[in-house]
């Protein structure tokens, strides 16, 4: 059941009213501090009371506030062959999609709403997802309310089954062409090689991020 106004708190309902859409909950996701992943799964609640998120608990954040503007709580899952997975929120407009999400690195924030399917979308992270490890193998696409009453939303625990589920489900794998990762395999290691600190920003899609 879709929680209502008297399921939250005064706080958390001022924030759900003020992020109506995607690309407002995108814009205050990246004014949230990155929180260290695998050391924490927060809740909805949990990243509104800890002000900080990593990719799932980003996307998490964005399923509880955009389901109360009718919106579905859809995940989408992307494998890494580092096991270093990405996690963002998927939405729909005017029959294109897009995601919300938050990330290290500029590159693995949202989308606009201009992709025709969920691998063309997935694709789009294909070449910032690339450093010195990290390399997309699949993605999935999982519905939060197939969780059933568990409490995604307002645990004030870790709720490490979200984790799990999306771990579990399976992945449609990505074929990808040698040529295209080891182009931006090369360039990440001799743009991090001049800029250590800073996240890559250099890559052609940049009019499909939502910044």
């Amino acid at each position: 059941m879709i929680p209502t106004k008297s399921d939250f708190t005064a706080e958390e309902w001022r924030l759900i009213q003020r992020l109506r859409t995607p690309a407002k909950v995108q814009r205050y996701l990246q004014t949230v501090p990155y929180n260290r992943p695998m050391k924490t799964c927060l809740s909805f609640r949990g990243v509104v009371q800890e002000h900080k998120a990593y990719c799932l608990e980003g996307a998490i954040f964005a399923a509880a506030v955009l389901e109360q503007h009718g919106y579905p709580p859809l995940i989408v899952s992307m494998e890494s062959k580092d096991k270093l997975d990405h996690v963002v929120f998927l939405y729909k407009e005017n029959g294109a999609l897009g995601a919300v999400a938050r990330s290290r690195d500029i590159g693995l924030h949202g989308r606009k709403p201009v992709f025709r399917s969920l691998r063309d979308l997935v694709m789009s992270y294909f070449d910032a997802y690339v450093d010195n490890t990290a390399r997309l193998t699949g993605f999935a696409l999982a519905n939060l309310h197939d969780l059933g009453d568990y409490d995604w939303r307002f645990s004030t625990r870790n709720i490490w089954k979200v984790e799990r589920y999306l771990q579990d489900i399976p992945h449609q794998k990505i074929e990808s062409s040698e040529a295209r990762y080891q182009k931006w395999l090369t360039r990440y290691k001799k743009w991090h090689h001049l800029n250590p600190d800073r996240s890559p920003d250099y890559f052609p899609n940049r009019d499909q991020w939502m910044l």
